[in-house]
């Protein structure tokens, strides 16, 4: 009996063994599925972080893209504006030389005098001071069945620029014309001033002559100290150029240039001989408020596609303007107007003044 309860005693202390075990499992089993849950959440956090991450390069990359794309756009902008200003810059050069002075051709023109003014200040020198102001004419080319409408009213030219198209009736046929923007070449504009001086003259073919520089201005003065036609005076000064064979005699006396200015010829006596010397004004000559501008016609629309009628080119001309000048058809009051039906014509913009 003993035997059986030592045994069972023994028994009873495994299986008390046994369930606290099975406790203790159980309680590992409860940490380890929370431990689990844990990492399923640290895991799902991650996949969400890592999605959201690849999601955000992509916009981003799509960003930089869309970006890179309008960087590109604007570059190709700016090279084709730096192009255009390489022209224009190479029409400048054109126009200027290295020393500034004009190399574009200025058509001649008239010069009308209209009045003159009295200077406030004092000029003893008796210089006479002449300025001329000049803008060129701004050419276009307008070609086969286009013309050119310009508007006394600014605002119509721009109202019916917007509109864009424009059916026009030629001869009981309605043409859809369209009004579109244009350009126009570099102008200039610029003032000449030229002095010419009434102390100084300018003479050239000296002769050339074994003798010194100094011996050669000496002369000179003298020859023109002497003057045999009532001009001329004290010489102040003699500015003589061998090589060019030139000279530039200033006078003492204000006026004194003035009895050369009709004397193309002067007598010039060194060593028993007579030469005779260009003479002519001495003047400066200088441009001020040289400006190049690129003109717009705002008052003026350009008419591109104007189908070929059987009508001579003056009727249509009169048609286009008729319809242009209704108030029914957004038109007004026309200044000019040049259609050309056949080849190529040049039309020149002066300045509005």
């Amino acid at each position: 009996m003993e035997r059986l309860n030592g045994e069972l005693k023994k028994w009873k202390e495994r299986v008390e063994k046994a369930e606290k075990a099975k406790a203790d499992l159980l309680l590992c089993k409860l940490s380890a599925d929370e431990e689990c849950i844990k990492a399923e959440e640290e895991l799902i956090k991650l996949k969400d972080f890592q999605e959201k991450q690849h999601k955000d390069i992509i916009m981003s990359r799509d960003t930089h893209e869309r970006e890179l794309y309008v960087l590109n756009q604007e570059n190709a902008e700016l090279k084709k504006e730096i192009e255009k200003l390489k022209e224009d810059l190479a029409e400048c050069s054109s126009v200027l030389s290295r020393s500034g002075q004009i190399k574009k051709k200025v058509a001649e023109v008239e010069m009308k005098f209209s009045h003159m003014e009295d200077m406030k200040d004092d000029y003893s020198d008796m210089n006479t001071h002449c300025v001329f102001g000049a803008t060129t004419r701004i050419p276009f080319r307008l070609n086969q069945n286009q013309a050119l409408l310009t508007f006394e009213d600014e605002e119509v030219a721009q109202r019916l620029t917007k509109m864009g198209k424009h059916a026009v009736n030629l001869d009981n046929k309605i043409a859809h014309v369209s009004v579109k923007p244009f350009t126009l070449e570099m102008g200039i504009k610029f003032e000449l001033h030229v002095t010419i001086s009434g102390r100084k003259i300018s003479v050239s073919e000296v002769p050339e002559l074994c003798i010194p520089e100094d011996w050669m201005r000496d002369k000179l003065e003298l020859n023109f100290y002497k003057s045999e036609r009532g001009g001329g005076g004290e010489v102040e000064n003699v500015k003589y150029d061998k090589q060019s064979r030139t000279a530039v005699i200033t006078f003492l006396r204000p006026g004194a240039a003035n009895s050369f200015v009709r004397c193309t010829k002067y007598p010039f006596y060194v060593n028993g001989r007579c030469y005779r010397l260009s003479v002519s004004p001495n003047t400066d000559v200088h441009l001020e408020k040289f400006q190049l501008y690129c003109g717009i016609s705002k008052k003026t629309i350009l008419l591109k596609g104007i189908q070929e009628t059987e009508d001579d080119e003056e009727s249509v001309q009169d048609m286009i303007e008729i319809h242009f000048q209704k108030p029914s058809n957004s038109g007004g009051e026309i200044e000019t107007i040049k259609y050309v039906s056949k080849g190529v014509t040049w039309v020149c913009f002066e300045e509005d003044t």
